[in-house]
Formats: structure tokens, sequence, C-alpha cells
């Protein structure tokens, strides 16, 4: 039996109540040890901010092993462009991926559902994400 052919339009349709905002998820992995991540980890977080200072970050973190305390250099930045290729263009860019420490793959991706909770506190001018 052949799976029905499902395309981008099909689940736009499907979920057109929803928030459906399109953006692009950075898959980013070690290309030779810890070593090179490292020593480039500075220069990438600044360029992080850098993105989402701008507004082109959506969000970015570190994976971390299955034993939730190791780090083996994987993450994954989130972020807002025109399309896959000008996401992969900023994904390029990235001091990270320039020297080659680690290697990215971009993938479109369509946020649907969920929700974010912050709280602010007028008296001492705090703020909480929930």
């Amino acid at each position: 039996m052949t799976s029905p052919s499902v395309t981008k339009a099909d689940i736009l349709q499907a979920c057109k109540d929803m928030l459906c905002k399109e953006l692009y998820v950075v898959f980013t992995t070690p290309t030779n040890g810890m070593g090179p991540v490292m020593e480039n980890l500075e220069k990438h977080l600044e360029f992080q901010i850098a993105l989402e200072k701008s507004g082109v970050m959506f969000g970015a973190g570190p994976f971390f092993a299955d034993n939730e305390s190791d780090w083996n250099g994987e993450g994954m930045v989130i972020i807002r462009a025109n399309s896959l290729a000008h996401a992969q263009d900023i994904a390029a860019k990235d001091p990270m991926h320039q020297c080659g420490a680690r290697s990215f793959k971009v993938r479109p991706w369509l946020l649907n559902e969920g929700s974010i909770t912050i709280q602010l506190n007028y008296s001492d001018r705090s703020q909480k994400l929930l």
C-alpha cells in the first residue's frame, strides 16, 4: 500500500487556525572533537547574541548527552529567515561553522502548538520565564 503524498500546503491547510509560524532549525555537530568547539565557543556565543539582538534568533542551546550531564558539542538554533537558502547562509556565517569546528544542517520547521509564560513584577521590575 502506498502512503499518500503530504505537502506543505496540506499541513498549512490542516493547521490554518493555529500559529503556522515558519522558522528554520539549525542542527550543529562537532566535526573534530571538543577542542575546536571550545576554542571557538566565545566567538560563536557573540554571533548568537548578535542574532538574538537583531531579531533573527528565536531560540538556541546545547543538547546534553543522555546522562543529562555531559555535553558533546551538539546544539540547535532556531532562526527566522526568508527561505531555506537564507537560513543556510545565516548558519554558514557562524564562526563555529566558518572554522570547521562544527558542521550544520538546516531544516524548515512550522511552529503550531505551545505556549510561553512570562511573569512581570512591577514592584521590583523583575521578570521570570515560567
